[in-house]
């Protein structure tokens, strides 16, 4: 099990960017468009700057949901790699079985 604070942390996190996505769409098509004054894509730079770095999509990790774990994550199953193989075991993933050839 993964510390309850980097979880949290996480969680507030994707709060973060669930809140400022469309700001943070619309200042990054500001600087991204050619057209622009420069002095207005250098405001919109600068604003981008100023917003938290948290709220930014690439902070955010996946995690297992059962453990918390942070590797050997299944983005198909939101489960790390030793949670799957527990669940799987015991019948609770439905059509997932075990290979053998």
């Amino acid at each position: 099990m993964a510390k309850l604070s980097s979880i949290e942390n996480n969680k507030r996190r994707m709060r973060l960017i669930k809140g400022k996505s469309a700001s943070r769409a619309a200042l990054k098509a500001v600087v991204t468009n050619k057209n622009t004054d420069f002095t207005d894509r250098m405001m919109a730079v600068h604003k981008l700057a100023e917003m938290p770095r948290n709220s930014s999509r690439v902070r955010y990790r996946n995690r297992c949901e059962v453990t918390g774990r942070p590797r050997g994550f299944y983005r198909y199953f939101k489960m790390s790699r030793i949670s799957l193989r527990e669940y799987a075991s015991f019948g609770l993933l439905p059509g997932v079985t075990k290979a053998s050839w």
